[in-house]
């Protein structure tokens, strides 16, 4: 299979075949397998403290008193350290000692990353995902996006976005800037009170170099060592719109 390689400029330089991980039978799900595994291992162990509710001393008078034989505090009649009590022991208490890791197979792993990578050649899938493209500009557009090292040169958000804009790449940033929403729940007390959509995925030799784009409202830089489930299928959903340089694109050549 044969795809364009465009210049800065957004024009067809020529084309290259592509590697054989882009013909790979792809499996949506072990993608939303993986993500779910590696989305889950990623949290952060949260638990009370174990003497939480116990440090109070208490009695009980024993039987035939007439009264319930529950530790009270010495000289009253309030009760501690049951789970039952007021400023007693939590009942069913969060431990960090918890295993949050989730295991998967490392075949399955593997085999979920070359899917997510090659359902980036799918004009459906992209299409699925919600990414909006300029039907004028990409009519003609091959997948996945190939274009030369040069952009690797760009130094300049504005020159960035000129790039963007002659691929017609750049009205799923503009999607992506005007859907930043507020999040619902308690995460807007915690910190993270905005959600924002993903955008474009740029893929090169160095992230260094492409940090004219990562300023740009939901684009996402990576190179071929840093490509994970997560930046290529956000969300566990395949498709993520990507553009690769040509030397990514021959360093897929020896990964399937």
């Amino acid at each position: 299979m044969k795809v364009n390689v465009y210049n800065i400029d957004g024009e067809v330089e020529k084309q290259i075949d592509l590697p054989t991980v882009f013909e790979i039978m792809p499996r949506e799900d072990l993608i939303h397998k993986a993500f779910k595994a590696i989305t889950l291992s990623l949290r952060q162990p949260y638990g009370s403290s174990p003497a939480a509710g116990t440090r109070r001393v208490g009695h009980n008078l024993g039987p035939n008193h007439g009264i319930s034989r529950i530790p009270r505090i010495a000289g009253g009649s309030r009760g501690v350290l049951l789970a039952s009590m007021v400023g007693g022991r939590s009942a069913h208490s969060p431990r960090s000692d918890k295993v949050l890791y989730k295991k998967i197979n490392s075949k399955e792993l593997k085999y979920a990353r070359l899917s997510a990578i090659a359902l980036t050649a799918s004009k459906e899938h992209i299409i699925k995902r919600g990414h909006r493209l300029d039907e004028d500009t990409t009519s003609n557009l091959t997948f996945p996006i190939v274009v030369d090292n040069d952009i690797e040169s760009i130094n300049k958000a504005k020159d960035a976005m000129k790039f963007l804009q002659n691929l017609g790449l750049l009205d799923d940033v503009i999607r992506a800037k005007n859907g930043v929403k507020i999040r619902p729940g308690r995460g807007k007390m915690r910190n993270r009170p905005y959600k924002h959509p993903k955008s474009v995925l740029i893929v090169g030799s160095s992230q260094e170099k492409l940090r004219a784009f990562a300023g740009l409202p939901g684009v996402d830089v990576a190179t071929i060592n840093s490509l994970s489930i997560r930046k290529l299928a956000p969300g566990g959903n395949p498709g993520r719109l990507t553009v690769y340089t040509e030397n990514v694109i021959e360093q897929l050549r020896g990964v399937y």
